[in-house]
Parts: C-alpha cells; sequence; structure tokens
C-alpha cells in the first residue's frame, strides 16, 4: 500500500511514517527543507520536497502517483499566527482535498482537533481561530464524496505511547502521546472498512488494534 503523509515531518506524520515502513508499506509526503528530507532518509523514508502553501491542487496531484491514502497531519501548530493556520490547516486542507479527486484516490485520512479543547481555559484569539479552521476543514472534508475519516486526538504529548486508548464518536477531552496518535492512524490505514466517521482519541484502556476493530462492528 502507498501512503501520502500531509505533514510527513511533524510530530505525529513522522512517526506514522516510520510504522507504516516498518510494516512494508510504501511511504511519500511533503518536506520543505532539505535535512527534513535528509532525516527522512535515516529512517528509510522516502519523501518529496515541496511546500503546501504554495502548491496548487493540479501540482499536489501530480505527487501523488499510485497513492492509495491521503493522510492530512499537518498543522501550523501555532507557529506563523493566525495567518499560518489558516494557509495550512484550512487552505492546505482544501488543497489536499482537491488534489485526491484529481489524482483519483478515494481514501483520505484527517486528524484534527477536539472542537471543545481547553474550553475551561482562557485561551488566546489565535488558539479560537485554530479551532474554528479545523471545524471548517472537518465540515468540508465531511461534505465530499471521499471515504474520509476524521481522526481528533486530545492534547498531545510526547510522553512514550502505552498502545492503550479510547477510541468512540465522543469522548471527553483528556490527553493522548503522540505515539498512540500514530500507532492508531497506522491501525486505521489498514481498516479501509472505517470511513465516513468521525472518532475521538484520548488515553485509555484499550489496546489500538482491539478499540480500532470495535469500530468497524458499530
Amino acid at each position: 500500500m502507498k501512503v501520502f503523509i500531509v505533514g510527513v515531518t511533524g510530530g505525529v506524520g513522522s512517526r506514522l511514517a516510520r510504522l507504516l515502513t516498518a510494516t512494508g508499506d510504501q511511504v511519500d509526503g511533503l518536506y520543505r527543507r532539505p535535512e527534513q528530507g535528509q532525516r527522512l532518509e535515516t529512517h528509510g523514508i522516502h519523501a518529496t520536497q515541496g511546500d503546501l502553501t504554495r502548491l496548487d491542487a493540479a501540482a499536489l496531484a501530480g505527487l501523488l502517483h499510485d497513492t492509495d491514502v491521503l493522510v492530512f497531519t499537518a498543522g501550523a501548530g501555532g507557529a506563523g499566527g493566525t495567518g499560518a493556520t489558516t494557509a495550512i490547516d484550512g487552505a492546505g486542507l482544501s488543497t489536499a482535498v482537491e488534489a485526491a479527486r484529481l489524482a483519483g484516490i478515494r481514501r483520505f485520512l484527517l486528524v484534527s482537533v477536539f472542537p471543545e479543547a481547553w474550553r475551561h481555559r482562557d485561551v488566546s484569539d489565535t488558539f479560537e481561530h485554530y479551532i474554528e479552521v479545523k471545524k471548517k476543514a472537518d465540515a468540508e472534508l465531511a461534505a465530499t464524496d471521499l471515504d474520509w475519516t476524521i481522526l481528533r486526538p486530545a492534547a498531545l504529548t510526547d510522553e512514550p505511547g502505552t498502545g492503550r486508548v479510547s477510541l468512540s464518536p465522543a469522548l471527553v477531552h483528556t490527553d493522548i502521546t503522540r505515539d498512540d496518535v500514530a500507532a492508531t492512524l497506522a491501525e486505521l490505514v489498514h481498516t479501509p472498512r472505517i470511513h465516513h466517521r468521525i472518532l475521538e482519541l484520548t488515553q485509555g484502556p484499550e489496546p489500538i488494534a482491539d478499540a480500532v476493530h470495535r469500530q468497524t462492528r458499530n
């Protein structure tokens, strides 16, 4: 299976790329700076140099040849303010959706965010803008005829993964390791029966493979 990861150099995307490569999948993705590509190569991951904010849909589609699944894990992560969030999390998602259509790719997995993330905190206008853009991106993808899945992880941490999660259409916002998000995505990539679903993800008691398999029965 060939998987193209938009966001392959990020905290979740790079972990996902390593997991998929280890299981024999072919991985590609976008990186902006040469050192990022070199870092991926050290893990045996081939990627393509390109800037999501500078590519139009036709140009991105031209890079997606033979792709089976497109995974969008890219995000501004607060850097660059509202402009970067709009360009990457918003317009970037639109570009990727149209590119998938042009390239004939059916399966599209999007990493999003809990809409109520940190509602109990006094958050900045930048964060509110981020939540708004992510919600609109979810709605845009859900309105397409692609075989989409939207994964909404809770607050991300860099602690070692536990291999155990809670995965459900609705959960209480807590936290989740990037390792476990990537492992859950890898399972979803290999579970094509799950589509047209919005799933929330937190730390939890269930082995990841079991949690994903349970969603095939819902």
